[in-house]
């Protein structure tokens, strides 16, 4: 086998191993939320990482990590909650990556399942130093109620480009 053929093998594989860790450290994201797990949650981000939602911006991990260990979400895990991410779509450019996908909050209510958010999600990951695997550097959550910026974020996700722009 010749050392070009190799190399582009090689090549091939890196890139199919940073995609499939960028999809765990995505797949992570609820069951670690749903069961309460803040300081794994906020681990999941960069040191400085921001997880920019409809309502809520956090930025640091610290406010990541309060946002799991709040009231309200701790309410949501008594009453029985589920964050369910779907497969994303991912790019991966070195030591960077963008990822989109839809996510679900399904809650339980008077004995049954009800969907109480459907978002559009836009990942921006980074290889994280010394290898420990990729981390968040910014999350961006837009409802999907038709507001025209919420598929956009989508689309912009597939075409592996910045959330704004």
């Amino acid at each position: 086998m010749s050392e070009d053929r190799i190399a582009a093998l090689e090549a091939r594989l890196r890139l199919l191993e940073d995609e499939r860790a960028v999809a765990r450290a995505m797949a992570a994201y609820g069951p670690l939320v749903d069961s309460g797990e803040a300081d794994a949650v906020a681990a999941l981000w960069a040191p400085d990482g921001v997880y920019d939602i409809d309502e809520l911006y956090l930025a640091g991990r610290e406010r990541i990590g309060e946002m799991v260990r709040s009231p309200a979400h701790r309410g949501w895990i008594r009453q029985g909650c589920a964050h369910v991410v779907g497969p994303p779509h991912i790019t991966v450019e070195g030591d960077e990556a963008v990822a989109v996908c839809h996510s679900l909050m399904v809650v339980h209510e008077a004995g049954r399942y009800v969907v109480r958010r459907a978002t559009a999600n836009h990942w921006r990951l980074r290889r994280a130093p010394g290898g420990a695997g990729w981390q968040v550097v910014t999350r961006t959550n837009r409802i999907l109620d038709g507001r025209p910026e919420s598929p956009a974020l989508l689309a912009r996700g597939v075409r592996g480009e910045p959330a704004s722009g």
